[in-house]
């Protein structure tokens, strides 16, 4: 019953909470903004309801990990696994192209919402898929977006399964380019949920490229960012 209610109430909330978004964009991209704006507006928007829009990332991982993709002047990013939509806000920002966003759920009620994360005056067009980024027919969908253009940035932040982010890594990395980053969140092996497995994958893999990880504290419970050079 109280699941319903919550429901029903944020269905009643969904259009102002939607036009406030909207404004509070608006408002954000009404001047030039530095990667820590960003990043805080990323993780922590001020919207409400259906239109929430923060992320569940340690501020100086996160950090990290935006100003090696700044680095490389993005046209092109793919995220895999959205949820709340900060990272994908921070992406956003970030290229001049094309972001997609690869999630189950939310993006079919925020769509809308997405494709005004980019500044308007970059002409980046922000997409947000809705499926299984396992499933073959989807990964075409993903693949016709990008229309044979290479990636600069994949994050990967889906299936936290061992195999989960196995079969991510394998069946997407070939859209990176040269010189891209592919980036997995919650590399740590303390996790707070056994479902939690990319440790499993992280160590091996990164051992046959060229590294980096961004951990605010070794002994932290969760989070983690590992990327590879490829």
């Amino acid at each position: 019953m109280g699941t319903l209610f919550r429901d029903i109430s944020r269905a009643i909330r969904a259009p102002l909470n939607k036009r406030d978004a909207l404004k509070k964009l608006v408002r954000f991209h009404a001047s030039s903004r530095s990667l820590e704006e960003i990043v805080d507006s990323g993780m922590n928007l001020s919207t409400h309801g259906l239109y929430r829009v923060d992320s569940v990332q340690k501020r100086s991982e996160i950090l990290s990990l935006v100003k090696r993709v700044a680095a490389l002047k993005p046209k092109n990013i793919l995220e895999i696994g959205t949820c709340n939509g900060g990272t994908l806000f921070m992406w956003s920002n970030l290229a001049s192209q094309k972001v997609v966003s690869c999630d189950l759920f939310k993006n079919h009620t925020r769509g809308e919402l997405y494709a005004h994360f980019a500044p308007p005056q970059s002409g980046c067009v922000v997409k947000a898929l809705v499926g299984d980024s396992h499933d073959p027919d989807f990964k075409q969908k993903v693949f016709q977006e990008f229309d044979g253009e290479k990636l600069d940035f994949l994050f990967i932040d889906g299936d936290h399964s061992e195999g989960g982010v196995r079969a991510d890594f394998n069946d997407y990395k070939e859209l990176v380019r040269v010189g891209g980053i592919i980036a997995f969140h919650d590399v740590i092996k303390n996790q707070p949920v056994p479902g939690n497995q990319v440790f499993n994958f992280w160590e091996p893999i990164k051992k046959q490229y060229r590294y980096e990880e961004f951990i605010d504290d070794k002994n932290q419970c969760g989070f983690g960012i590992g990327i590879v050079y490829v």
